[in-house]
């Protein structure tokens, strides 16, 4: 009974949503994005079997999937840890209310279990296990496999949980792959081939499946007894607080009102887990032309995606933070209303640390004058672009995009489905299909320079006329103020 009504008071929450009447657009394209990984899963469940045989990869498919299946595991871990919501903020409103601690605790792991995340796996590994048992496989072991793999997915789901405020955990995982990638890689050592055996394990022997079904209970337990102890307004569930360390930077008082908002955002970033998980991200970003500009991919050995490659490796940061302005101030965003600033000075700060940002990158990324200096070019052309055009268009988003930040959590980096909608969509078109036409017409009508000169033209272009384009954001960021701040006092 209980659990009927707090699934009614889920589902009244989400019908009463702010975002839920506005962002038709952004469930559409969910919806498309869901049904699309769906298929993609079906389809190597189904299919995976016989193109690993026709291949020649291995003699049988099973082994080669449990060798690499440590990857899956660690990768899936990572998304996780990246993207997937712990219920903290929904199970607040409960806890005024006479309701057992335990039904809370219940509810809010029930609805983990029924992610999309857990979910999403078996589109995969029940195809893939009927294929086994239409080839052949011995029909009790394929069931325990099937049991381990089920066991180890909602392994991630708890450990996700549990570290969850583990900083710097993001950062391990991807060091991880990439170092044990790397080895693999380079003949050094092989990590799969002791995770293979372990896992093919699994399968050919009738006992091992109930290690891993030791591990998920063991977590569940853990996870619930973590969450139990914690179930308190005024302890486990309030903010943690840290030694406040004074940073003056004095150095840019020299440029008044500016100086003070650009102060702000420099000690917003350096002491805030989401805007630091931002900054990794920018980094992250600047290995993404490695892809592109390698030759390690021949369907991305082309001049327009070399140009595609090259805005996003100057322009990690312009993406990852820019996108999110003014919502990075959302917590006192309010106040600021209140008080005598001009729009104009505010948003000229968010775009000179954006141009910053731009800038330091593309010096970062002067490495890859290692594959020719030509590389290097396209990337500052790319740098061009996002501080004359894309710079204007995150900034002009970001007045519709009114989601307020938790800048305690590392979550939903990339942004929230809620932050989402079709004037945001209209407007991000052009931060990649722009170039890219401008380019492709230059490249394929001319010459590859004529190319590189009508995106460097637009970027100076953009600079040049950046008065005119502040006056016109601002203008807009006035229009959606009263809805900006009604958004921002809704916080689920």
């Amino acid at each position: 009974m209980m659990f009927r009504k707090l699934l009614s008071l889920e589902w009244k929450a989400f019908l009463r949503s702010k975002s839920f009447a506005g962002n038709v657009a952004i469930k559409a394209f969910m919806a498309i994005g869901a049904i699309y990984f769906t298929l993609v899963f079906l389809a190597l469940g189904f299919f995976s079997f016989n193109m690993i045989k026709d291949s020649g990869l291995a003699s049988d498919p099973l082994e080669l999937i449990s060798k690499y299946l440590i990857y899956y595991i660690v990768f899936d871990l990572v998304i996780r840890l990246f993207f997937q919501k712990i219920p903290v903020i929904n199970i607040r409103p409960l806890l005024p209310l006479p309701v057992k601690r335990s039904t809370i605790v219940n509810f809010a792991l029930g609805k983990t279990m029924v992610s999309f995340f857990n979910i999403m796996h078996a589109f995969f590994f029940v195809p893939f296990s009927i294929k086994l048992l239409v080839e052949g496989y011995d029909t009790l072991h394929v069931v325990f496999w099937h049991i381990s793999m089920l066991a180890i997915i909602y392994s991630n789901n708890f450990l996700n949980l549990l570290l969850n405020n583990k900083d710097g955990l993001f950062a391990i995982f991807i060091g991880l792959i990439l170092a044990f990638g790397g080895l693999q890689y380079f003949g050094i050592f092989d990590l799969t081939d002791y995770t293979g055996t372990v896992f093919h394990a699994l399968y050919i022997t009738g006992y091992a499946f109930v290690v891993p079904l030791l591990i998920v209970v063991g977590l569940g337990i853990a996870t619930y007894k973590y969450f139990y102890k914690n179930l308190y307004l005024d302890a486990g569930l309030t903010s943690k607080h840290e030694e406040a360390k004074t940073e003056e930077y004095t150095w840019l008082n020299q440029f008044g009102t500016l100086g003070t908002f650009l102060k702000n955002d420099i000690k917003l970033i350096r002491r805030n887990k989401r805007s630091k998980t931002t900054v990794f991200i920018s980094i992250v970003f600047l290995f993404y032309g490695m892809l592109f500009f390698t030759g390690a991919l021949e369907m991305y050995d082309t001049p327009i995606w070399k140009m595609f490659a090259a805005i996003f490796v100057s322009g990690g940061f312009l993406f990852t933070f820019g996108q999110f302005v003014p919502s990075w101030d959302s917590a006192y965003y309010p106040l600021m209303m209140s008080q005598n600033i001009q729009y104009k000075e505010y948003i000229a700060s968010k775009w000179w640390l954006i141009v910053i940002g731009t800038l330091v990158s593309a010096i970062i990324s002067s490495f890859y004058l290692y594959f020719g200096w030509e590389v290097y070019i396209l990337i500052l052309i790319g740098a061009v672009y996002n501080i004359g055009v894309n710079s204007y268009l995150v900034l002009l988003g970001g007045a519709f995009i009114k989601t307020p930040i938790d800048l305690a959590s590392s979550k939903q980096a990339f942004g929230d489905k809620k932050a989402f909608n079709l004037k945001v969509f209209l407007i991000s078109m052009p931060k990649l299909v722009l170039p890219l036409i401008l380019y492709g017409i230059g490249y394929y009508f001319y010459s590859p320079e004529a190319g590189y000169a009508l995106v460097v033209l637009a970027g100076i272009l953009g600079f040049a006329f950046r008065n005119k384009v502040f006056a016109l954001i601002e203008r807009i960021y006035k229009s959606e103020k009263y809805d900006t701040l009604a958004a921002y006092k809704q916080k689920n």
